[in-house]
């Protein structure tokens, strides 16, 4: 694997640790702790990464970075932000893994499918549908009957996991030159 690819997975690990880490905090300004959590804020440069790789190297590399970076994130989870001894933060590590490799996989699809378009409309539809369906699994797994409000939480999260994937535009039109292009 060259120096990118590695890069590009050990990011997507980094990104799956830190998301899983930050979504454990509730944002407690003005209101917001029963709609919105930290997490939110980073998780969607997952799919930055993803449609990076799609575009540049194709389906079949950008379903590796995908697995690498599961693997990759999932061990740090475990090793880095998981206490054993709690079972939302064992239920968040399982959220995590089965939401983000879902979401990743559906997202690889979709943007391969609408790569020919313009070049926006694949990565914004593709991170569209991977975030929703990651938010909804996540929530659902890591926090259906602890008490903890997950359906306003998914809400809030999905809100600005949408905001955070139109910025994304930016940064994914900037490096599309800096990989190879498949």
């Amino acid at each position: 694997m060259n120096k990118q690819l590695l890069l590009l997975s050990v990011l997507m690990g980094v990104v799956v640790l830190t998301s899983n880490y930050l979504v454990q905090f509730p944002i407690k300004y003005y209101g917001l702790e029963g709609i919105l959590t930290y997490g939110a804020f980073s998780y969607p440069i997952a799919f930055l990464i993803t449609d990076l790789t799609n575009r540049s190297y194709g389906k079949l590399v950008a379903r590796k970075i995908v697995y690498i970076g599961f693997v990759i994130g999932i061990a740090f989870t475990l090793f880095f932000s998981t206490n054993f001894s709690d079972l939302i933060s064992v239920r968040i590590a399982i959220g995590s893994g089965i939401a983000f490799l879902v979401s990743q996989l559906f997202d690889v699809k979709i943007f391969d499918q609408l790569r020919k378009k313009k070049w926006f409309v694949a990565p914004l539809t593709s991170s569209f549908v991977g975030s929703i369906v990651d938010t909804f699994l996540f929530f659902s797994i890591s926090f259906y009957g602890t008490g903890i409000p997950w359906v306003t939480l998914s809400f809030g999260d999905l809100a600005v996991k949408i905001l955070v994937a139109l910025t994304m535009l930016i940064p994914f039109r900037l490096l599309l030159g800096t990989f190879k292009t498949a």
